[in-house]
């Protein structure tokens, strides 16, 4: 009977055996034979391979990245998933809202990927995340207006240095100042430009238009301001004498202006923060912030992996102990820090770990959203393994020696957890 039991488990047994060798421990096994010869094979490399991981300045920052990946990612990932299972408990809609959390994960990582390199690019017309960023600066920060304006040389500026430009001569009260610039695209003009007005003297003021130059479909006279030209609303003009400002004005939307008294005998400088390039917004996919935005998008992808389970296990926690810690005084905070969080621990355990060995093996991301130019600072690992085994120049060899530095980083995650498991089973 029992050698029957035996053979009757070792068949069913054996399939499950032959995938897991031919799959698993083959590769496994031939990945470390693989990594002590050179890149041709052929030669005994010794230790070669793995010092290279550890000399070689692009997989020395892969591992560095890696090491923030697992640090931050599971973290970030795991303590949003627990303040959407606590937020989202007692509210009407919240099983909606989990279902928004969690819908990323219906999405593969090659189209998360194609999705946040859209929302990272740097045009605002085209990336979410800079449209945002620069929408919220220019509420604050006065954007310039008029970054490609400049005067040709008939007009009657010159340029006064870093970007700004001056009038050639003195302005005198009674005889209107005229600013003319070109270089600025009709679609580029402010929405309410009026048409430009030539300027009335007046007897104790210095008065003038500043005005584009330019008459759509050709025609118009240089200096002159004509019908069809507009006024450059909003224009910064400052009256500079003897190196000081003694009079500032800015124009109104026919282009006309009027400065006081003070400005006679001083010349019209239109300052440098007239011509400014306008803000662009946040470089993201940039050397510095590359790893912070993959990140990122993982965090959107895995938080609602997290909240799934912490909510499932905030489902089995006795309420009478939740509602004893009331009774006794406690706030929704303490209970949630001295109660909640110590009761959930195991879960929260499960959730970080898995998350922390799924981070060592990322790939996708990195490889879609990082552009080829800051891909070597966006490197991580499991990119670095793709990289030396199938690049333009694969060295095998390395690439085993990273497979197998994977390997060894992820068994002490997994040695834990399944000690986890086991104590959580004999319970």
């Amino acid at each position: 009977m029992t050698g029957t039991r035996k053979l009757v488990a070792a068949a069913f047994l054996l399939p499950a055996l032959v995938l897991l060798g031919a799959l698993v421990v083959y590769p496994i096994g031939y990945s470390v034979q693989r990594s002590f010869f050179d890149q041709p094979g052929t030669g005994f490399a010794g230790f070669d391979n793995y010092v290279e991981i550890f000399t070689d300045d692009t997989i020395l920052t892969a591992v560095r990245n890696n090491a923030i990946w697992v640090v931050v990612a599971p973290t970030v990932a795991t303590a949003l998933g627990l303040i959407f299972a606590v937020l989202t408990e007692r509210v009407r809609w919240g099983t909606a809202f989990k279902l928004i959390v969690f819908m990323p994960m219906a999405i593969s990582m090659l189209a998360a990927g194609i999705i946040f390199r859209l929302v990272y690019e740097q045009d605002p017309e085209r990336g979410v995340a800079n449209a945002v960023w620069v929408g919220v600066h220019d509420t604050f920060a006065e954007s310039a207006g008029y970054p490609k304006a400049r005067p040709l040389p008939v007009h009657p500026l010159e340029a006064a240095g870093g970007g700004a430009f001056i009038t050639k001569e003195p302005v005198r009260v009674g005889t209107p100042a005229r600013l003319p610039l070109v270089g600025v695209a009709q679609g580029d003009m402010p929405s309410d430009a009026r048409p430009a007005k030539a300027a009335r003297p007046a007897p104790d003021e210095v008065t003038g238009t500043a005005w584009l130059d330019f008459t759509r479909g050709g025609g118009g006279r240089p200096n002159v301001v004509d019908g069809r030209e507009l006024g450059l609303k909003g224009l910064r003009i400052e009256a500079v004498e003897d190196g000081r400002v003694v009079a500032t004005a800015t124009a109104g939307e026919d282009g006309t202006f009027t400065l006081p008294a003070a400005a006679d005998g001083a010349r019209l400088r239109l300052p440098e923060s007239n011509f400014r390039e306008p803000y662009n917004g946040v470089d993201w996919l940039g050397p510095a912030l590359v790893t912070p935005a993959v990140i990122g998008s993982y965090v959107w992808m895995w938080a609602g992996f997290a909240m799934v389970l912490i909510a499932a296990g905030l489902a089995g926690l006795p309420r009478e102990l939740l509602e004893a810690a009331r009774v006794d005084g406690a706030n929704e905070w303490q209970v949630f820090r001295r109660v909640t969080v110590p009761l959930l621990a195991p879960v929260l355990v499960v959730v970080l770990v898995t998350l922390m060995i799924n981070v060592l093996k990322i790939f996708d991301l990195v490889f879609i959203i990082a552009p080829g130019s800051v891909q070597d600072d966006a490197n991580v690992l499991a990119l670095q393994l793709y990289r030396s085994s199938f690049g333009t120049d694969a060295h095998l060899g390395v690439g085993s020696a990273i497979a197998v530095l994977l390997l060894l980083l992820v068994i002490p995650v997994m040695y834990v957890n399944i000690r986890r498991i086991r104590r959580e089973t004999r319970r």
